[in-house]
């Protein structure tokens, strides 16, 4: 690897990069008066505005460098948590968005609230907060300081975090969701357009030859279906467990759920979901595949997450290099902004407005923007760490295997069994999150060997069991807390007659269709 010296342009286009961001959080911080406004951008937004800021928000810094990084070292079955991020959004798209745009909600955990009681409400809004702030923000300042180094390596990893998590703390603070998801559809332009551009200039190192390609990896990097042995995802991980981190993370998880939830109506919720879905196909090619690739045109290097920023480097010509490079930003401070807003709601709706329900719209707004700048100061501090790991994408989905389990079991049950009881989602978060207190420390002393992946689908059978136990041998729920929310067929129809190309339903199954000839093309 050379060292690399920006142009001229490049800097120019990082420079313009950064004033339009300013431009568009003063533009939008005007108009941000309200807590709606802030934190669901008054339930205005469209179907592409969402979709875009769906994918631009998942595919960050974190993603985009773990992705190739996880293909440079094991092969592409690191797809597989692309192509089922797919389905999941299609299982949201029929099952949850109708009550959480129904029920119209400002975070997920109102939603346990109105479903079981107030404690699961508490309980999960703590979970969403650490999880995104000490994975997902943090995760975020870390990445995107290693791709700082890369093109500037004299100044401290330290100082890079501070630098980035104040400047997206900032624009997040003064305009809110809208802001966040404004940039995120220039982000999601600049994410395909730039990794597009530095898979072909790849592939060109190979003359376009997909034989040269087989040629210069081991051949099981080139399968998505591995082993049960199988060091990074063996089948049985990717057949139980992705689906539980996948539905967490796309059904669950406030960050994500949020621009969902500030759409204008039903029909729009689900069009974003499905044009996020699409947009997650496009992974395995223009982000996996250029990381496998690496593995012969970048051969020894020794930490996976340098390899995107290794290809940028020494790939992309004058110019692209920058653009490129502000795409790499981009990633940054949408991945930054996204969990920093959205814990900033979940302190904010779950924890404060209870408590002093006479606040105005103004003062819950000043205290959103208060509380932003907080946990990005908790973020900054706490991202250094994100180094003593192997490599940034599987620390981000270790942590989720032993937390998650135990949410996605009472959310599946509390929509889909009227039985289900409070206590029952209750009980389930506390005795699910003790075992996985438990295997966690065996797991770190090396006693217990289970891929997290398949640890991730162990953990959630467990948890739909002491769901089921509990609400059998106590009361059902009463009417006050099933009503309207348990979901039965009609459900699933659009909210209004549509023309067939329209209809959410013939986009999920073309999807799907793309969905599962990907999987035999790789298998």
């Amino acid at each position: 690897m050379t060292d690399i010296t920006l142009s001229n342009l490049d800097k120019w286009i990082i420079i313009g990069y950064f004033l339009l961001i300013i431009i568009i959080g003063v533009v939008v911080s005007r108009k941000t008066k309200t807590g709606d406004d802030l934190f669901l951008a008054g339930r205005s937004l469209g179907w592409m505005a969402i979709g875009f800021s769906l994918f631009a928000s998942n595919i960050s810094s974190t993603t985009l460098i773990g992705l190739s990084g996880d293909a440079y070292r094991t092969g592409i079955s690191v797809a597989n948590y692309e192509w089922m991020a797919t389905l999941v959004l299609i299982v949201m798209a029929v099952f949850f968005i109708p009550y959480y745009i129904k029920s119209r909600i400002t975070t997920i955990p109102e939603f346990l609230e109105k479903r079981f009681d107030v404690r699961s409400r508490k309980y999960f809004s703590v979970i969403t907060i650490f999880l995104s702030i000490i994975v997902d923000t943090a995760g975020g300042l870390y990445a995107g300081a290693l791709v700082v180094q890369v093109f500037f390596p004299e100044i401290d990893i330290w100082y890079t975090i501070v630098g980035l998590g104040i400047f997206a703390g900032l624009y997040t603070a003064a305009g809110g969701l809208k802001a966040v998801v404004y940039t995120d559809v220039l982000q999601a332009v600049i994410l395909l357009f730039g990794s597009t551009v530095l898979t072909y200039l790849m592939f060109s190192e190979f003359d376009f030859s997909w034989a040269a390609v087989t040629a210069g990896v081991p051949s099981d990097n080139l399968s998505m279906i591995r082993p049960l042995d199988d060091e990074a995802l063996p089948w049985l991980g990717t057949l139980i467990g992705v689906p539980v981190l996948g539905f967490y993370y796309w059904a669950t998880n406030q960050y994500i759920v949020q621009r969902v939830l500030g759409a204008r109506d039903l029909k729009n919720a689900r069009w974003g979901a499905m044009l996020g879905g699409t947009l997650k196909l496009t992974a395995l090619f223009i982000m996996v595949i250029p990381g496998v690739m690496a593995f012969s045109v970048f051969p020894g290097l020794d930490d996976p997450d340098m390899v995107f920023p290794t290809m940028v480097a020494n790939v992309l010509p004058i110019g692209i290099t920058g653009l490129v490079l502000a795409g790499l930003i981009a990633a940054i401070m949408s991945s930054i902004d996204s969990t920093l807003n959205s814990a900033s709601t979940l302190i904010t709706m779950d924890f404060v407005k209870p408590v002093k329900p006479d606040l105005t719209n103004k003062q819950v707004a000043t205290i959103g923007r208060w509380t932003t700048l907080i946990l990005m100061v908790v973020a900054v501090v706490w991202a250094p760490n994100i180094a003593n790991f192997e490599g940034i994408f599987r620390y981000i989905q270790q942590a989720f295997s032993y937390i998650v389990p135990p949410v996605v079991a009472i959310f599946f049950m509390g929509i889909l069994w009227k039985r289900g009881s409070r206590h029952a989602a209750f009980w389930t978060l506390v005795g699910g999150h003790s075992i996985s207190a438990v295997l966690f420390v065996l797991s770190i002393t090396g006693h217990y060997t289970i891929h997290f992946t398949i640890n991730a689908g162990i953990l959630t059978a467990i948890s739909f069991l002491i769901f089921y136990v509990v609400s059998m041998m106590g009361e059902p729920s009463d009417a006050e807390h099933t009503d309207g929310i348990i979901w039965s067929k009609k459900d699933a129809l659009p909210s209004e007659d549509l023309p067939w190309y329209q209809d959410y339903r013939i986009h999920s199954a073309v999807i799907v269709a793309l969905t599962v000839v990907i999987i035999i093309m790789f298998w």
